[in-house]
């Protein structure tokens, strides 16, 4: 049997971790424990983490003694108090909690266990545990394989007569794996140069229905753009998560798409921006001011693009005043949306590669009666120190909503900001 020695940083990204290890032995050292009374106060996700592993372990020991072992999920879980090995490796400081945590395996070895492992999501304690000959590993669950992340999209090559077909009976039954609103390029065998777009939509690849639209006066740049505004604007489709590096447009379509909706059609009653307060989880609270006015700084990518969008980049700002003095758009902070229920809105989370799986979970569930969630963001571009592109909440929502009726997904890889910026991405 295994024995899995969890760092404070796992119990903090998942509270739920105590349970995610079946047949083994789970160690929580001592150190951990002082390390989640620090964050118990914390009004963030972390803060929450911690409380409920305390509530968890709290409850577990009135079946048994900890330090002894509990049973749970088919093995044991324990509580260590006393673990340090008769022989410190030389270096080695003690009054670094760390070093004291990967200094329990070697405790472990030396009373007996078998196969120890340190399971910890700092870089830096693993590194250092392989140092030690210690056996580390990340927290692998929720964890998805970036590099074989769903594009929401794929190019084909279909013969002639399917492409006459598709034009002329405007669909088309597809002879190969497609999920629903999917978006495909399908492109001539014969002809590169003649192809058409399309969605899978009920089975069958349909044309998109909003492929020319300009909302608020934004035209798609490239068919991928076409794709995300297609999801943006179909009303049938609750969930649209869009993924793309630095200037490929994910923000600017979003509020678009949202203003022509709320503004335009009235399918919503207003639009509501939010996103992670960065970095490090921090919240506003550490910002002088009004709500509003910490929220300012942490808001202005969202005030750019708004700013563009009406038109008042450079002068005259009343139109950007209307739409908040009208409360046709509402902007938050992620830290502030536990408990609220969002019926008829038009949510865009941005920057949502900064949220945990659990973080996002929480987003998705406030979305009340016809309500659309928008989740944008780069996952190559992560500020959270316990993230990374596989493990993040947003391209875990796209891994598990992929093929479900009213999701869809675009993964944006053209930047269409300018031929600068283009080009920095390229090669910087």
């Amino acid at each position: 049997m295994a024995t899995f020695i969890l760092d404070t940083n796992v119990l903090l990204h998942d509270a739920q971790s105590l349970y995610a290890f079946k047949d083994a032995t789970v160690v929580v050292p001592l150190d951990v424990l002082e390390e989640l009374d620090l964050f118990k106060k914390n009004v963030d996700e972390m803060g929450r983490n911690a409380r409920e592993v305390i509530r968890e372990l709290d409850r577990l020991r009135q079946g048994g003694s900890l330090p002894d072992g509990v049973p749970v999920n088919g093995g044991t879980l324990r509580v260590l108090v006393d673990y340090l090995p008769e022989r410190i490796p030389q270096g080695m400081d003690l009054s670094v909690t760390d070093n004291r945590i990967l200094l329990c395996a070697k405790y472990l070895e030396e009373a007996g266990e078998q196969n120890v492992v340190v399971v910890s999501k700092d870089i830096n304690a693993r590194v250092k545990g392989d140092a030690l000959g210690i056996t580390t590993q990340d927290f692998e669950v929720n964890k998805i394989k970036f590099d074989e992340l769903y594009k929401g999209w794929a190019e084909i090559e279909v013969p002639s007569a399917a492409l006459a077909a598709f034009y002329s009976q405007g669909f088309l039954e597809p002879r190969w794996p497609a999920l629903a609103n999917q978006c495909f390029i399908l492109r001539d065998a014969a002809n590169a140069q003649k192809s058409a777009i399309a969605i899978c939509c009920n089975g069958r690849l349909e044309p998109l229905r909003a492929a020319e639209s300009h909302p608020w006066g934004v035209r798609p740049l490239n068919v991928q753009q076409k794709f995300a505004l297609e999801l943006l604007l179909a009303e049938r489709l609750q969930l649209v998560t869009l993924v793309g590096g630095a200037g490929t447009g994910k923000t600017l379509l979003a509020l678009a798409a949202g203003l022509q909706k709320v503004m335009e059609e009235r399918a919503y009653g207003k639009v509501f921006v939010s996103r992670p307060i960065m970095p490090l989880g921090r919240d506003i609270g550490y910002l002088p001011g009004s709500k509003d006015e910490k929220l300012e700084s942490w808001m202005q990518p969202i005030y750019d693009n708004l700013k563009l969008l009406t038109g008042s980049f450079y002068d005259d700002e009343s139109k950007l005043s209307y739409l908040f003095d009208t409360k046709v758009l509402e902007l938050e902070a992620v830290t502030y949306i536990r408990g609220r229920s969002l019926p008829r809105q038009f949510i865009i989370i941005d920057e949502a590669q900064n949220l945990t799986p659990h973080e996002i979970k929480t987003i998705i569930s406030r979305a009340g009666q016809q309500t659309k969630v928008i989740l944008t963001g780069d996952p190559f571009q992560i500020d959270n120190p316990y993230l990374d592109a596989s493990s993040n909440g947003l391209t875990y929502a796209v891994e598990r909503f992929k093929g479900q009726e009213i999701f869809g997904h675009v993964m944006l890889t053209r930047s269409e900001r300018s031929p600068l910026a283009a080009l920095a991405v390229e090669l910087l």
